[in-house]
């Protein structure tokens, strides 16, 4: 009779082993997004940014505008620059759902602040206003 609890016991444990180790994360935004967002606002910032750090600028104007929320910094750093999206609340233009946001970028101790606008497509990537 003690040997059923004892399985029971290791049972629960085993179960318990294989789903402490399934984990969530938030899917990376494709290169098809990114592109889809035309070099984003850090592109017209006027700093200068490596390809690197412009793909970490582009994926943090991506995720921000994607699902942070409202005023939640996204935040992402290269060798010499880094970077810090803010999005606002979303609204609508006719069926598209859209979203103002800033992206400070901060290179040798001096902060610029872009502005900007970008809308939902129905494929799920953003398009820039203006």
């Amino acid at each position: 009779m003690m040997l059923r609890p004892n399985v029971l016991i290791v049972s629960s444990l085993l179960v318990a082993v294989a789903l402490s180790s399934c984990t969530t994360s938030r899917p990376s935004a494709s290169a098809a997004f990114i592109t889809a967002l035309q070099g984003g606002i850090a592109g017209r910032s006027g700093v200068q940014l490596s390809d690197s750090d412009k793909q970490r600028a582009l994926e943090a104007e991506y995720r921000a505008l994607e699902g942070a929320g409202v005023g939640q910094p996204v935040v992402w750093s290269g060798r010499n620059v880094s970077g810090k999206v803010v999005a606002a609340a979303p609204y609508q233009v006719g069926s598209q759902n859209c979203r103002q946001y800033t992206h400070t970028l901060t290179a040798d101790s001096k902060d610029t602040v872009t502005r900007g606008a970008a809308c939902r497509n129905s494929d799920g990537s953003w398009s820039p206003l203006g």
